[in-house]
């Protein structure tokens, strides 16, 4: 049984052509009425994936902590704007505010801003956070002006992006059209160039052989370049976390996750959660563009640990259950480890030209 989403994809597809790989993936995770985010919970055992906060309250703790540090060296006294793109049931903010109480002065300054565009994740966020004053957005650009601390954990990886792939003459942009029986979602290419192809990075454009796919997330640029040029005009820093490669490169990682497993991302627009791994690199140029500075990235193995996750998950243990001490051992190592999202998920921070380093970052400072 065909989606409605489906079926309004094809009308389009028939009346106008095929659509960018970046349009299917807005319209798959968006739509206003059958997009993916619009219409579900997609979080925990019972969605389609499981983030860090959910995988254990450690993770928000840390993050709390670490942007009442950045408040303390880089902002205070003035007051500030903590906000969070994309908090999925607001785990992760109810736990940096909890922990963040032994800094009862950052408490006082912040005033908490949480960016969201869908109706039934915010109903969750509310609930999370009932009992803080709260304020929701549907954009950065809707969060008052002012010195910010941001944080965006797998916010990066859900935005729309353009594929092209390189042929023998020259690169061409992976469109999403419909087989002969017109029904099916397929991939094929452009039959010219697109000035979008100007996004790809240079060192892709020199290394890629014939055949290769080159990624970009021109979502992705223009919100980094907005949180990057904020922070330079009026102060603060942003954390952004999330799985993806240091390096740019070329390569194929648009991928679907339904019920914890991996699906075609063409079969049920809507159905399922669509993402690609996130080029850090090109986050880079974008925020020093924008006049920022970029500290990282560094793998989320470093980030945690340098910021004391060991030694939370020690205090947790000594007070710990036998099941629930198995439950902080196995989080531990989800989050931490080389099989779990330790060194596939990065960590970059951005700051004001000048400003000190972050803290868990002063290792790649210079």
């Amino acid at each position: 049984m065909t989606s409605p989403l489906a079926e309004l994809l094809r009308r389009r597809i028939r009346l106008t052509g095929p659509i960018t790989v970046a349009d299917f993936m807005a319209e798959a995770l968006g739509h206003p009425e059958y997009g993916y985010y619009k219409t579900r919970d997609p979080f925990g055992t019972r969605g389609d994936f499981t983030t860090a906060p959910e995988i254990s309250q450690m993770f928000g703790e840390l993050i709390g902590l670490w942007c009442a540090e950045v408040w303390r060296t880089v902002v205070a006294p003035q007051s500030v704007q903590l906000v969070e793109l994309g908090p999925g049931r607001g785990t992760l903010m109810a736990d940096a505010l909890r922990a963040t109480r032994m800094a009862p002065e950052f408490l006082t300054a912040a005033s908490v801003h949480l960016v969201e565009t869908s109706p039934a994740l915010t109903a969750m966020q509310q609930e999370a956070l009932a009992g803080h004053d709260a304020q929701w957005h549907g954009s950065l650009a809707e969060v008052p002006v002012g010195p910010m601390l941001l944080v965006a954990n797998e916010f990066f990886d859900a935005l729309p992006i353009r594929q092209f792939e390189k042929t023998g003459e020259g690169w061409r942009e992976r469109m999403v059209g419909l087989d002969t029986n017109g029904e099916t979602f397929r991939l094929g290419l452009a039959p010219g160039g697109s000035v979008g192809e100007a996004l790809i990075p240079d060192v892709v454009r020199r290394t890629a052989g014939e055949g290769e796919i080159a990624e970009v997330c021109p979502a992705g640029l223009s919100i980094a370049h907005a949180i990057a040029r904020r922070i330079a005009r009026h102060g603060g820093a942003a954390l952004i976390v999330d799985y993806g490669h240091a390096a740019s490169g070329a390569g194929d990682t648009l991928q679907a996750l339904s019920g914890h497993k991996y699906s075609n991302p063409l079969q049920d627009p809507g159905a399922a959660d669509l993402t690609a791994h996130v080029d850090f690199a090109a986050l880079g140029i974008a925020v020093r563009e924008a006049g920022a500075a970029a500290h990282g990235p560094i793998t989320q193995s470093e980030f945690l640990t340098r910021l004391g996750i060991e030694t939370r998950a020690a205090q947790l243990l000594a007070k710990a259950t036998p099941d629930q001490a198995a439950d902080i051992e196995a989080a531990l190592a989800r989050l931490i480890g080389e099989e779990g999202m330790g060194y596939l998920f990065k960590a970059m921070a951005l700051t004001a030209p000048g400003e000190a380093v972050p803290p868990a970052f002063e290792e790649t400072a210079g």
